[in-house]
């Protein structure tokens, strides 16, 4: 079982309080001083599980007015579109890597921090689990946070939804799970450091590079399935034809 990192923890015992109502959509979170002494932990904690909160769709934070409970009943646009995993998959990488380069100059130490943590935890998660896929989406989502921009953080949720919530995308994320978790590690990594160095053409590279060896595994992915498929149908039809055969 992989080590929870603190924030995580506190982030969903927030989480839960708001579940039950303790903060009501629209509602002000306490001060990080006072969420601190209420759950026992440092303010730097606090801030850590706030973040990860506004990536989940949780919160709010509005720089120089606190943290806000979003409103988690609000109507939806419409049903995610059909559309196939190659195609999330190239608008991510549009949207993603545009992120990375407007989070660059501007990300916080606070963000920074609860990246790092969850590059950690992605390799401490069982490839393919639940865990993992969660530790990922917010990887990333923190990132779109970071950028400033709340339609990019909308459009990169969406697409995250399109991820998780789509059948036929989610087997084909899970085929490609277990290949090159070495180079996955090295491409969160590579955007990690781009955004550590401020450098925002290097963080659009390292998140476009990252994208572009998903598409080439899932391509690869979807080509053995297929190959599998016509070798399934051709020992059928060749067992119709003996079977045909001994019956003549």
């Amino acid at each position: 079982m992989a080590e929870r990192r603190l924030f995580q923890d506190i982030a969903e015992r927030i989480a839960a309080m708001i579940a039950e109502g303790t903060f009501p959509p629209g509602s002000r979170l306490p001060g990080e001083r006072e969420m601190a002494e209420r759950l026992g932990v440092s303010r730097v904690t606090i801030r850590e599980a706030e973040i990860a909160l506004q990536a989940q769709g949780l919160v709010r934070i509005k720089t120089g007015s606190g943290v806000y409970v979003c409103d988690r009943n609000e109507p939806s646009v419409g049903q995610l579109p059909v559309v196939s995993a190659f195609e999330l998959t190239e608008a991510r990488s549009l949207f993603e890597s545009e992120a990375a380069a407007l989070a660059a100059p501007t990300i916080s130490d606070e963000q920074l921090q609860v990246l790092e943590s969850l590059v950690v935890a992605m390799d401490e998660a069982e490839e393919g689990s639940a865990a993992a896929t969660e530790a990922d989406r917010a990887f990333h989502l923190t990132i779109a946070s970071a950028s400033g921009n709340q339609a990019i953080m909308f459009v990169i949720n969406t697409l995250w939804r399109m991820r998780t919530e789509i059948p036929e995308i989610c087997a084909l994320h899970a085929s490609v799970c277990g290949h090159d978790e070495d180079t996955r590690h090295d491409e969160h990594a590579a955007v990690l450091e781009a955004l550590k160095q401020r450098d925002s053409a290097a963080a659009r590279t390292a998140m476009r590079k990252h994208f572009s060896r998903l598409l080439e595994a899932m391509l690869k992915a979807s080509e053995e399935r297929e190959i599998m498929e016509l070798r399934r149908k051709a020992e059928a039809s060749r067992n119709r034809f003996l079977i045909s055969a001994q019956l003549s």
